[in-house]
């Protein structure tokens, strides 16, 4: 998920307490180059410098069969068919829940907070008054440092945005830029210096967040955000969960593995972004429905994510590919290390490109149903990753020595196309007698 944080400097071993001091010190805060990120480390700030499905839950097995779990689709009909939520453990005996049935009871979650506000209000936002501690003044400022942050690194994510209504786009400028901290914790050239214990100072602050008490600018942010829509802690811990998956885990064993580490790193921000982004008026699907899309689209911008850094994950000694699948193609991670690109990873390839390709299909029914100012950036995200992969393809499935990428025509090309399916209102159903 290539995030970049707005960061802060303070003295190896200061320690900084939750003060008005503290945001006066943020105020004076640079954005800095392409990657930085701030970690909490036995309660100082250390800057470090960077690199770095749905209510149906839907993944492909090896030969490349849709698995849905839970509720039928956006049109109230399941097109695939529907794989066991349970995997079998013949070792012990026992029958352990897959990882789509695991995330399928966060998002279920999720989507009944989203109901129950619709219900008693009918409207997503809910604003309640809170208080926040340090200098409230300060809160629009902490606002606009994120907008800062998302302008820099999400060029065209955030020019959609502009399109939403000030209260939307504020709070999804304080997602993005929570979610590019938290990533940055374990993905620079400095993440051996990030510990298990470290991350979990990090989810305290997270829940400290959500309790009304933030510890910077930046959190203050994110805490008046969760406070007026209704957006659920679970995704934002299981964020930090793929965080921990990091540091402790560079193989996936079974495409069951792998789906959920994309849920942990990229699903998650799509359970994150609904509430915010609101759904149409004009929508007929379910709330579940359009969770399901949100979270497919997180899964395969992960893939995507995947599939174009092979060989900047190998260089690190990371492989995140299914084993079996790979075993099952004649390939494995010698065969990867040697980056060599060979008929048996072209059709290795493929297989996994028409995966990712076939989550991005149903991400586009869930994009229809968002509230029609929010619709822009998801459209232009969707349609710029699709792009990663067409790219891939383009490079002769070379992602060991040529980084797939979509060059700045293509980029400004896809805007327009993004605006006009955004324009595009959600489908209507049809009753019987209008069939008639």
């Amino acid at each position: 998920m290539s995030v970049t944080l707005f960061w802060i400097v303070s003295s190896p071993g200061q320690e900084v307490s939750n003060s008005t001091g503290l945001f006066d010190s943020i105020r004076n805060a640079k954005l800095l180059g392409s990657s930085k990120f701030m970690s909490r480390d036995s309660g100082s700030i250390r800057a470090t410098q960077d690199k770095r499905k749905r209510m149906r839950f839907c993944s492909l097995n090896a030969d490349m069969n849709y698995a849905c779990v839970g509720q039928p689709g956006l049109n109230g009909a399941s097109n695939f068919p529907l794989l066991s939520n349970v995997l079998a453990n013949p070792a012990a005996g026992e029958v352990a829940v897959s990882s789509e049935q695991k995330v399928y009871e966060v998002v279920l979650k999720q989507a009944s907070l989203v109901k129950r506000k619709l219900s008693s209000t009918g409207e997503l936002e809910v604003k309640p008054d809170i208080t926040l501690p340090g200098n409230l003044s300060l809160l629009s400022e902490a606002y606009d440092r994120c907008r800062e942050v998302c302008a820099e690194y999400a060029k065209t994510f955030y020019l959609g945005t502009l399109l939403m209504t000030p209260e939307r786009r504020r709070a999804i400028w304080a997602i993005y830029v929570w979610c590019r901290r938290t990533d940055e914790l374990v993905d620079g050239p400095n993440a051996s210096h990030i510990t298990p214990s470290a991350l979990d100072r990090w989810e305290s602050r997270l829940d400290e967040l959500f309790q009304g008490r933030p510890f910077d600018m930046l959190d203050a942010a994110l805490s008046d955000t969760v406070n007026e829509f209704p957006v659920d802690i679970q995704p934002f811990k299981d964020m930090i969960e793929g965080m921990r998956m990091d540091l402790k885990k560079s193989r996936y064993k079974n495409f069951d593995e792998l789906y959920l580490y994309c849920y942990y790193v990229a699903g998650t921000v799509g359970l994150m972004s609904v509430p915010i982004m609101g759904i149409s008026p004009y929508s007929q699907a379910t709330t579940e429905s359009v969770y399901n899309a949100a979270l497919a689209l997180g899964i395969a911008n992960q893939l995507t994510n995947i599939l174009r850094d092979v060989g900047e994950d190998a260089n690190r000694g990371r492989v995140y590919l299914p084993q079996d699948e790979l075993a099952q193609a004649g390939l494995s991670d010698e065969d990867i290390f040697a980056g060599k690109v060979t008929d048996k990873w072209r059709n290795f390839m493929k297989s996994q490109i028409k995966r990712a390709r076939m989550f991005f299909d149903e991400a586009e029914k869930g994009v229809l149903e968002l509230n029609e100012a929010s619709r822009w950036p998801v459209w232009a995200s969707l349609l710029l990753y699709r792009q990663i992969l067409d790219e891939i393809e383009a490079n002769d499935y070379n992602n060991f020595t040529r980084r797939a990428y979509v060059g700045k025509a293509k980029k400004l090309l896809s805007l327009p196309i993004a605006y006009a399916r955004s324009m595009v209102p959600p489908p209507r159903k049809t009753s019987p007698a209008m069939k008639a």
